[in-house]
């Protein structure tokens, strides 16, 4: 798998300033380098960050590339409520536009848990045997990332490194955990950051969570926001924004610039095929 090196050079720049929990549940869908030594030499990706940019760029996107990633993939995603974010997303602009009629997901519930548990392994590697057709996977955060230690962390990225090397046909996508308000002082700052510097280094595809929280549309900064996304809230009084019907914990915008970002990251993927 060859995939783009599309959005590197950004994230890179920005692996020096981003941050980041509310109650996490369950909703109705069915580094330390030298504790990473595993990684998989036979690895020819390219590092593709989805991030506040992407965002930005979702109507650069053809028209027949969204069919493209609607033909090619299917996704299996692991997400309690805040994970829900990206879907609520996807499905805000599928009622724009039925070309954004979001791909193939399976949706189960659960999410990275804390601290190193590494449960939610056993049923991707499950899923994956039972359906060889499921080609990409996805597991997102709650409350887990603002809470974990380095070794925690430095556990998810060999967990999921180990997967990729054991499926070497199934795109494999790593995230950042949701802003929580505590700043570049506060443990999840540090923790998002492992996750972004393990994923520049060994050429990994991220959905940078936190990052799309931390800036409006205008490229400003907010390093103490939380999940919530205030900053969204004073945009949408003076900008036109798109309703929603719910937004786990925060503003409908919060999803919708997920929701793009998250489309920006597949096409870069199909591109590369």
């Amino acid at each position: 798998m060859n995939i783009r090196a599309i959005g590197s050079t950004i994230s890179i720049m920005m692996l020096a300033c981003l941050l980041f929990a509310g109650g996490c549940s369950d909703d109705n869908t069915t580094n330390s380098t030298n504790n990473n030594n595993n990684n998989n030499n036979n690895d020819t990706t390219s590092l593709v960050v989805a991030n506040h940019i992407s965002a930005d760029s979702f109507e650069q996107i053809p028209d027949s590339v969204f069919q493209l990633v609607q033909s090619t993939y299917k996704i299996f995603y692991g997400h309690t409520s805040h994970g829900s974010q990206i879907i609520s997303g996807l499905n805000m602009l599928a009622s724009e536009n039925t070309l954004y009629a979001k791909p193939t997901f399976h949706e189960t519930g659960g999410d990275l848990v804390h601290n190193g548990d590494t449960s939610w392994v056993a049923p991707t590697r499950e899923w994956l045997d039972s359906h060889p057709d499921y080609n990409v996977v996805m597991w997102s955060w709650c409350g887990g990332c603002s809470d974990n230690t380095e070794d925690g962390i430095n556990t998810y990225l060999s967990a999921m490194n180990t997967l990729e090397a054991d499926y070497p046909n199934v795109i494999f996508i790593y995230m950042t955990g949701h802003l929580d308000g505590t700043g570049p002082d506060g443990n999840l700052y540090q923790r998002n950051n492992q996750i972004r510097t393990y994923c520049a280094n060994n050429n990994k595809i991220l959905f940078d969570f936190a990052d799309i929280e931390s800036y409006d549309p205008d490229g400003t900064y907010y390093p103490d926001e939380t999940d919530a996304c205030g900053w969204c809230t004073d945009w949408c009084e003076t900008h036109n924004c798109e309703s929603c019907g719910g937004c786990a914990h925060s503003h409908c915008f919060n999803c919708y610039r997920k929701g793009k970002a998250f489309w920006w990251m597949m096409a870069q993927l199909v591109n590369s095929e």
